[in-house]
């Protein structure tokens, strides 16, 4: 029987463990968006993953969603991530680049000058985003013309070149939790009639495009791609999303991706069929309603429900998890109030079962 404790090869890449770190915001980059000495220790402590990805990192300035976010597109950027990659891989671990890029959910006070979010349409999100000036109405984004939509697409090539360059295993596109690439998914955030919307297909088109371009760019067996079917977060509607992720499943599955990751949005038969249409390696963010992931969860992958397990909060506070999950804990508690900006309390200070 197969656990979440057993190796696995992961397209090429050996893992000691089937227990992965899920991409988590945590504000802590430079405002020029390059990660620094707090964040080499952040990820070197949780090492013992099978695989980390990483918070969310802009492909380019115009995608940046919210601020201290780090990003993959200048110079300085690639050396402050290959400093973490070294430490991560003098510590025996693995990591991963989630790139992304925000879409309309973002805000101008974020951009360089004049510069306003970019979207599939120009249809504002409802509610507040996050910025240095605390919480702020979303604006209606510009709706990216063709050229722009093949530029973005480039972009998120180039990042994960840049990735490669700055020592990353390999990267995952975001897909999910209503940022650009799930925008140009949605409904209701893909208004357009063109070869990019109006039909299943063109909706699936972005995404297929962004993901065949960074299969060319670095290699399909360093390439996973983030989903998350019918995740109303960031004011998204997919009240039939299954056409749509079908359509986009069976273009990517031909590429041999590393894997497709989902995030549980209680749709389990959904996932299923997605999962078999993939055909490749499977990672799961279960979905668990009033606690963490934790160690019940752990039987996926004994029942094969999945091929990795992703574990957010849970990772957040205890760095040395999988040895935890091993023992059946004890468990640090996470603390919600440090999880997005501040200075190193709630960042680096949960202890370990050594400590």
């Amino acid at each position: 029987m197969t656990t979440a404790f057993d190796p696995v090869d992961l397209a090429g890449t050996p893992l000691a463990n089937r227990i992965v770190m899920a991409p988590m915001t945590r504000n802590r980059a430079t405002a020029e968006g390059v990660p620094t000495p707090s964040m080499v220790r952040y990820y070197t402590q949780r090492a013992s993953a099978g695989l980390i990805i990483t918070e969310a990192t802009q492909t380019d300035p115009i995608g940046r969603g919210y601020p201290l976010t780090p990003g993959l597109h200048s110079p300085e950027q690639v050396a402050g991530w290959r400093a973490v990659t070294d430490a991560v891989h003098a510590a025996g671990g693995k990591i991963f680049a989630q790139l992304w890029h925000g879409g309309r959910i973002g805000h101008p006070v974020l951009l360089p000058d004049g510069l306003v979010p970019l979207a599939p349409s120009a249809v504002r999100a409802a509610g507040q985003g996050f910025t240095q000036d605390g919480p702020t109405d979303f604006v209606t984004p510009r709706e990216l013309t063709d050229q722009e939509i093949r530029e973005t697409i480039d972009g998120f090539a180039a990042a994960a070149r840049n990735a490669v360059d700055a020592g990353f295993d390999g990267v995952e596109i975001h897909g999910a939790n209503g940022y650009l690439v799930h925008q140009f998914l949605a409904p209701n955030t893909n208004l357009r009639t063109d070869a990019w919307g109006g039909s299943d297909e063109a909706r699936a088109r972005f995404a297929i495009e962004v993901t065949r371009a960074v299969a060319d760019a670095v290699g399909a067996h360093r390439t996973g791609l983030r989903l998350s079917p019918g995740n109303p977060f960031n004011d998204i509607s997919e009240p039939a999303p299954e056409a749509t992720y079908t359509a986009l499943v069976d273009a990517i599955a031909p590429l041999g991706l590393a894997y497709l990751h989902t995030c549980d949005v209680h749709d389990t038969e959904l996932l299923a069929r997605l999962r078999k249409r993939f055909g490749g390696t499977f990672l799961l963010n279960p979905a668990i309603d009033g606690r963490p992931t934790g160690p019940e969860e752990l039987a996926l992958v004994e029942e094969g429900a999945a091929d990795l397990l992703v574990y957010g909060a849970l990772f957040l506070a205890n760095p040395d998890l999988p040895r935890r999950l091993a023992a059946g804990g004890p468990f640090n508690t996470p603390d919600r109030a440090s999880f997005y900006g501040g200075d190193d309390t709630g960042y680096l200070d949960y202890p370990a079962l050594d400590d």
